[in-house]
């Protein structure tokens, strides 16, 4: 799954749409990556990604990548005040930040975990 997600990133993938990632490192919106766990009923909980730059990045692809390699659902939410924010089945804090950090969309110090 991360090397598919690599070879967007660089631009290698014949087969990329042109609105995929581009070839140099994307950063967020603001300075930071935000990593945030809501909780539902039960012991049921929601990942949300919030700061990554829809201009330079394909979220749609990135969340299609996660939902594969994590096996959870999940979708690309418009915020009003956030923009577009990816939203995950499950606690994948731990794993979306391996996953970005991997793929080089952003450092590890960049990115800011939320929650217990």
């Amino acid at each position: 799954m991360l090397d598919e997600l690599n070879l967007r990133i660089v631009g290698d993938d014949p087969f990329a749409n042109e609105d995929n990632f581009s070839g140099k490192r994307a950063k967020s919106k603001g300075v930071y990556v935000h990593l945030r766990i809501h909780k539902r009923k039960g012991e049921k909980c929601l990942t949300t990604v919030e700061g990554l730059n829809p201009e330079e990045l394909n979220l749609e692809n990135i969340l299609k990548e996660f939902k594969k390699g994590f096996c959870c659902n999940g979708n690309v939410a418009q915020d009003k005040e956030l923009g577009k924010v990816i939203q995950l089945q499950g606690d994948q804090r731990k794993n979306v930040l391996d996953s970005l950090v991997k793929a080089g969309v952003s450092n590890k110090e960049d990115v800011k975990i939320h929650g217990y």
